[in-house]
């Protein structure tokens, strides 16, 4: 199974160890492929991982969740 959610505040290769060590530490998870140009987080698991219990881990490692719907970084940088 696989979730995927954007992740603000990451500017760096540490933001994107941080944010992989948390998600990577929630029972069940398989692997963790971060973006950093655009946020985007995308999880696999064994089962399904309650929203609340991504954001709980994200919010830990010191950032946050975009709301679904609402753009991320990576959606707001102009070339």
């Amino acid at each position: 199974m696989k979730t995927t959610v954007n992740v603000q505040g990451m500017t760096c290769q540490h933001c994107v160890g941080s944010v992989s060590g948390a998600l990577g530490d929630l029972p069940n998870v398989q692997g963790v492929v971060v973006d950093l140009g655009s946020g985007d987080v995308e999880i696999t698991s064994d089962v399904e991982i309650p929203q609340s219990s991504i954001e709980d881990a994200v919010k830990g490692a010191g950032y946050s969740v975009a709301p679904e719907g609402e753009p991320g970084l990576g959606d707001n940088l102009l070339i």
